[in-house]
């Protein structure tokens, strides 16, 4: 798991902007992993699974309670956004969620995130507004947008 954790962290480092205050630190993505309702899926640059934790270009952190899922973090390397290596995570993530016999998945994503567009083409539909959510945000607080996708 530490090599996970590992390129997780490398991911998360060059993917979330500081200001926004949206990355997790190590500890909390440590933490998070040794619950045995939360998953990860990582994805290498040709959308592959299960990859070598030295080619990971995007992951996901969800965590499932009965049979609805939470996307906890999702990410990919600027250097890859725009390829279609989210498109193939959020799908791979949905896939996973599906067999887990998930009926509805939720992502909560900073407003005016322009990944709004990515989860909005796959059929997510926003479900509530709360504001002021983001405290770590230079700046101020910032408002989060919540998603919702019934996947049953």
């Amino acid at each position: 798991m530490t090599d996970a954790l590992d390129a997780i962290m490398k991911v998360m480092e060059e993917a979330f902007d500081p200001r926004f205050g949206e990355a997790w630190t190590r500890r909390q993505v440590a933490d998070s992993l040794t619950l045995r309702n939360v998953y990860f899926t990582l994805i290498d640059p040709d959308g592959t699974r299960d990859v070598d934790p030295d080619r990971v270009t995007g992951f996901a952190l969800t965590r499932q309670v009965l049979d609805e899922e939470e996307i906890l973090l999702i990410a990919v390397r600027p250097a890859f956004r725009g390829t279609g290596v989210g498109k193939q995570l959020l799908r791979e993530v949905i896939d996973r969620a599906r067999a887990r016999s998930v009926a509805r998945v939720f992502l909560e994503m900073r407003d005016g995130n322009p990944a709004q567009h990515l989860y909005r083409s796959f059929g997510f539909e926003k479900i509530g507004h709360r504001k002021g959510y983001y405290h770590g945000a230079v700046g101020g607080p910032l408002d989060a947008i919540t998603f919702a996708k019934d996947i049953a």
